[in-house]
């Protein structure tokens, strides 16, 4: 008879916990839920990986994408999809194939994530593309203008599109920046904006 002395999710102790949930899961009342590496979401599905080129997925493995897949799930955003997060760590300079995230940095990317679903929300339009989020040491020395101390090294960093001007994606965040929905980077390119939330304040 396995220990039941931990508290559930459901927040009833002992062996109570465990039948009150195993009762609600028999009635349905229970949502499907999923752990993964110390998280848990609910509802989560694999994702299609057929977008994604076969060599990296070979060089990333399955079973790791579709755990960031079922994270990214889990923050509910509705203007970024997880496909497009995940599509930019697919890509290559060189010989050198850019990576996903170490697992103990997921959690780093998701207030950026946020940010840059709420600017979809604002400007009332989803990200077209992201161009970059997480680099790898190697693929960040081979990317032009990338700094040796760059967000995106730490998983913080997204760079973006939507169906408007930079300049008007630029202007969103800073005003939410300013009504103190994060605190974090706002930069401005000729085809992309630049968001992170590294906890100060920063404009270029």
């Amino acid at each position: 008879m396995p220990d039941f002395d931990a508290q559930s999710p459901l927040g009833l102790p002992g062996r109570r916990s465990f039948l009150a949930k195993t009762a609600l899961a028999a009635t349905g009342l229970v949502a499907s839920t999923s752990i993964s590496s110390g998280f848990l979401f609910r509802n989560s599905r694999p994702i299609d990986l057929s977008f994604l080129p076969s060599s990296w997925v070979r060089l990333q493995g399955e079973r790791q994408i579709q755990a960031y897949a079922e994270y990214l799930q889990g923050l509910r955003l509705k203007f970024v999809t997880p496909q497009q997060v995940i599509k930019a760590h697919a890509r290559k300079k060189g010989s050198v194939w850019n990576t996903l995230p170490q697992r103990h940095s997921w959690r780093a990317m998701g207030a950026s994530l946020k940010v840059a679903d709420r600017v979809g929300a604002t400007l009332g339009m989803p990200v077209k593309e992201v161009t970059s989020a997480y680099r790898s040491p190697a693929y960040n020395s081979r990317c032009p203008g990338a700094k040796r101390n760059s967000w995106h090294l730490r998983n913080y960093a997204l760079d973006l599109q939507y169906g408007t001007s930079p300049r008007n994606v630029a202007a969103v965040a800073r005003k939410l920046r300013d009504q103190g929905y994060f605190k974090g980077g706002v930069g401005r390119y000729s085809s992309f904006t630049h968001i992170d939330s590294r906890g100060s304040n920063a404009d270029w």
